[in-house]
């Protein structure tokens, strides 16, 4: 009993020892080069979806916010620290709203509850196209307004999409731990509670490159920025020149 006691102690010390050397990497990523013009998806099909808009409905490949700051990109440690990390109970939750699913793309954990809402009133169809994990396709009609997942297992960026509206999709990667972050259209992301070592930062975009950058937190509360800048491939190949 007593060696249960001094062990849990132990556990206690090393998690606040961890907590308070904890820094954070956080920065901004922008777009650079001639804007694709993206054409606006036709709902006609489904008049209840066509109803829900009042103005074109752009797709999501490319969201730029002021200052050409872009959303939907996914952020993660990608040598993040081998230890068990604690599941979060808060679901994650991913709407059908206006015949689009929001978020775009998200991040999720090991066995963290994923609440898949439908807020329209129609029939959607939800298809996770997972190959780690047990894919799915479940019908949720009208009445249906909620079911939740977990994924059992870490896999990076799978599709997800509505076989009813073919121009529904979601971006979804299961994690291990829980260092990873999605922009908005601010174009920011923020991971925090990192220990101090050399951390490989990737950023993904479901068109656009794969990017990483070496980033080192020192000690405790350091805060390093890694800004990240996407270009039009039209630049590459005349800097290639």
């Amino acid at each position: 009993m007593r060696n249960e006691k001094y062990t849990c102690f132990l556990l206690v010390i090393l998690m606040m020892t961890f907590a308070a050397q904890a820094g954070t990497i956080k920065g901004t990523i922008v777009y650079e080069g001639p804007i694709p013009k993206l054409k606006p998806i036709n709902m006609e099909a489904d008049p209840i979806c066509h109803a829900k808009h009042d103005t074109p409905v752009l797709v999501e490949t490319l969201v730029l916010g002021e200052g050409r700051t872009m959303a939907n990109v996914f952020v993660h440690v990608k040598n993040a620290p081998k230890k068990s990390y604690e599941t979060p109970e808060e679901p994650v939750v991913i709407s059908q709203k206006g015949c689009v699913y929001t978020p775009h793309v998200l991040g999720i954990m090991v066995d963290q509850p994923m609440k898949i809402m439908n807020e329209d009133g129609t029939l959607h169809n939800v298809h996770a196209l997972c190959k780690t994990n047990k894919e799915f396709n479940v019908a949720m009609p009208g009445f249906r307004k909620e079911f939740t997942k977990t994924f059992k297992e870490e896999e990076f960026m799978f599709l997800m999409k509505c076989d009813v509206h073919p121009w529904m999709s979601a971006w979804i990667s299961v994690m291990g731990h829980p260092f990873f972050d999605t922009t908005g259209k601010e174009g920011t992301y923020e991971i925090k509670g990192l220990p101090p070592g050399v951390w490989q930062i990737e950023v993904w975009h479901e068109r656009l490159k794969t990017q990483t950058r070496t980033v080192k937190i020192a000690g405790k509360d350091d805060v390093q920025v890694a800004d990240f800048t996407y270009q039009h491939p039209s630049l590459k190949k005349k800097a290639a020149k």
